[in-house]
């Protein structure tokens, strides 16, 4: 089974995992918006980025970050336009997909619930030695880990 796992956010972290437990690619998508560009367009890019991820890795389940509270209101906003991009174009193509709470990805990764971002890339860099990449494609790779196990998507064998 191949899982895309996003880590929603302006820096929105993504990785793909084949089957075989091998992180096939991984990175960061900066949907920060640019001088004179209205709020609209972070979802105009995620969702360029996002179907080209789509179109590359023909993922058999898209797993993300479920986030139930967040720092303010622009915070929420972004998050919420990042679910609904993802999930309308989920929809549109078929593709299951699933939330998986913050606390388990970090349980998941570090054993601790309550991680913070240095745990997640230590965890990271010792699961992936070589594997160089920041705290939003840390959480993306661990998402997928995550979904293998907490979601039952494990390829049949």
């Amino acid at each position: 089974m191949i899982i895309l796992a996003i880590d929603p956010g302006t820096k929105c972290g993504w990785a793909v995992r084949r089957g075989d437990g091998r992180i096939l690619e991984s990175g960061t998508w900066d949907l920060s918006t640019r001088r004179f560009e209205g709020g609209g367009m972070r979802f105009l890019r995620l969702r360029a980025f996002f179907q080209a991820a789509l179109n590359l890795a023909k993922p058999d389940m898209v797993a993300f970050e479920e986030v139930r509270g967040h720092k303010g209101t622009d915070a929420a906003h972004i998050y919420g336009g990042v679910i609904a991009t993802i999930t309308e174009e989920c929809e549109a193509r078929g593709i299951p997909y699933q939330g998986i709470p913050v606390a388990t990805i970090k349980r998941h990764a570090t054993g601790k619930g309550n991680a913070d971002k240095a745990a997640m890339i230590l965890a990271a860099q010792e699961k992936w030695p070589g594997w160089c990449g920041d705290d939003n494609e840390a959480d993306a790779r661990w998402i997928a880990e995550t979904a293998v196990y907490e979601l039952g998507a494990r390829e049949a064998a």
